[in-house]
């Protein structure tokens, strides 16, 4: 299929990856015993104590297995206002940004709908993300666009790209609703958006993250044809 990624993998299955030729564009980033890696995020001052350890030494494992990027999340609201969990975020993640920097490696916080599919997650707009990409204010740290997501929490998909694509270092697919085929079922124009993806300057990857109703093989072969713009 021309597939030269599978992401969202941990260390100790970064092997089976190379002796296969392939590379994992989005490696996961580690979570402590006892927490969850999606709600338990830097939004909350008491998780530093264990995400800012583990974070910089999954930075230094991911550059010297030839990758140059990690997912993080925001965490879970629990009732604490945007603004506060922006600046709790900021804290955090700048005693990490400096080890990511020297390693080459950028941190990406992914946009995820807390409408559906992640009730309570903060960062669930582009709008917040991109005031948090300009208070770190590194290059080494972006945000996952999850086309998926932001189309169920904002739409205008093509023109959010468009003006915010500098802070932006990863893309991930999925149909809407219900996260399936990225075909002409649902109602996102895959092809246009990889279009627009491509006017941007992007030469990274785009991470198929759709649920297949079908076989799935046949789903993804379909699905790159569509997004090979």
């Amino acid at each position: 299929m021309g597939l030269k990624s599978v992401e969202l993998l941990e260390p100790d299955e970064w092997p089976i990856l190379e002796k296969y030729g392939l590379v994992c564009a989005m490696p996961f980033g580690p979570v402590a015993d006892g927490k969850d890696r999606l709600t338990d995020g830097f939004n909350e001052p008491t998780n530093h104590e264990w995400l800012v350890p583990m974070f910089i030494e999954r930075i230094r494992e991911v550059a010297e297995a030839g990758y140059d990027r990690v997912i993080c999340f925001s965490g879970n609201r629990r009732g604490m206002e945007d603004a506060k969990g922006l600046e709790n975020c900021v804290q955090g993640l700048k005693k990490i940004v400096p080890v990511a920097e020297q390693h080459g490696v950028t941190l990406c916080m992914e946009l995820l709908n807390s409408k559906v599919s992640h009730p309570d997650y903060m960062c669930d707009h582009t709008v917040w993300g991109v005031e948090l990409c300009k208070q770190i204010g590194s290059e080494y740290f972006k945000l996952l666009y999850d086309i998926y997501h932001m189309q169920v929490m904002e739409g205008d998909v093509i023109r959010t790209i468009r003006d915010n694509h500098q802070f932006i270092g990863h893309y991930h697919t999925g149909g809407n609703p219900g996260r399936n085929e990225i075909d002409d079922s649902q109602e996102l124009n895959y092809p246009a958006i990889m279009r627009a993806i491509v006017e941007t300057g992007y030469t990274g990857f785009v991470g198929q993250e759709f649920i297949p109703t079908r076989t799935p093989l046949i789903s993804l072969r379909e699905a790159v044809r569509l997004c090979d713009v």
